[in-house]
């Protein structure tokens, strides 16, 4: 009972430290590239959210048809409008429309990431970090305000595919019996963000425009007089990393329904994640977003709890104050990163 225990928490943990780990690498790709403490990129996350919200509710726009099991009065139900004209395929789009909205919110990410970019971060650019806190806080609670107004503040609930919607028998696959299973979304949502993660490190690492990045990361000066815009590639990094916290946002909204405040909430937790992994280390982000979603995970089991309550709720800070009273530039932060 225990080893099974143990198991579902890592499980738990690893999903989590996902979605900390996708949101603290934008985070950490848009500091080190432009030297911006960007406190909006949590609602990116929200928009991303929303995106597949706003996707479903166009898919499940209804209308009226009869309903053919009652025959003795003429009855109506309410069906998708594309269900209704393509019953096979329009059921399909319906019920995949949190897959189908990862193509939906990469153009509507990017572009608001570009013009978030374009109007108002460049100007902050040679500010004071605590300038740019200030204000992309403020742009934050903009987002988070107009969410409100249009979508409301309660929770909208997203659905899996059907075809997924139970849980895998994972004591099976490691030998542990039958008892252990696990949702198959939080496992999809797991092998997702690897896979962006995957994805951004080998863009980074194998691409000539990765490479330039990173060189521009190290010296910005020296690459520009290469003759290379890199202030343009870092243009388009910020509207990448824009990107992976909105689909970061669509992949978890049947795990967490969307609400107006859920970006913020993500946001403290994953630049926690990224101070501790070490301001401009993207290695160091994913580490720690993966190790302290790990830890809260076991912080939250009932045992742990009943010793010592509510450690669930600081285990985070927790780790963040011993790491950085140790190692006060992070688990693998750079020399001079935060330091003028």
């Amino acid at each position: 009972m225990l080893l099974d225990a143990l198991l579902l928490q890592v499980l738990n943990g690893l999903d989590k430290g996902g979605a900390y780990a996708l949101i603290a690498l934008g985070l950490t790709l848009v500091f080190g590239t432009l030297g911006v403490v960007n406190f909006a990129h949590g609602a990116l996350f929200m928009l991303g959210a929303f995106c597949a919200v706003t996707l479903e509710k166009i898919l499940t726009i209804s209308t009226k048809v009869k309903d053919e099991s009652i025959t003795f009065f003429e009855a109506f139900k309410e069906v998708p409008i594309l269900e209704a004209k393509f019953p096979v395929v329009g059921g399909f789009i319906v019920d995949y429309s949190v897959p189908f909205a990862i193509l939906f919110a990469i153009p509507i990410m990017l572009a608001i990431g570009l013009i978030m970019e374009r109007g108002l971060i460049r100007h902050f650019y040679k500010r004071p970090h605590a300038d740019q806190i200030l204000v992309t806080f403020g742009l934050a609670i903009i987002i988070q305000e107009i969410i409100k107004h249009y979508f409301g503040a309660n929770p909208i609930p997203q659905s899996a595919p059907d075809i997924v919607s139970g849980s895998a028998n994972i004591g099976a696959v490691f030998g542990l019996g039958d008892n252990i299973v696990y949702p198959y979304w939080r496992l999809i949502y797991l092998g997702f963000s690897l896979s962006v993660i995957g994805g951004v490190f080998a863009f980074l690492q194998f691409t000539t425009f990765g490479m330039v990045v990173r060189a521009g990361m190290q010296d910005r000066e020296m690459v520009g007089l290469l003759g290379i815009d890199i202030q343009r590639r870092f243009t388009i990094v910020f509207g990448l990393a824009s990107v992976v916290a909105g689909l970061a946002g669509v992949m978890y909204t049947p795990i967490l329904p969307p609400d107006y405040h859920m970006g913020m909430d993500f946001l403290v937790l994953s630049f926690v994640v990224v101070v501790v992994g070490g301001m401009g280390s993207l290695g160091g982000a994913v580490l720690a977003g993966f190790m302290l979603g790990i830890l809260q995970s076991f912080a939250s089991m009932n045992e742990i709890k009943s010793i010592i309550p509510g450690i669930d709720q600081i285990i985070i800070y927790l780790v963040a104050v011993i790491v950085l009273l140790v190692r006060p530039r992070g688990l693998m932060g750079r020399k001079g990163i935060m330091e003028d």
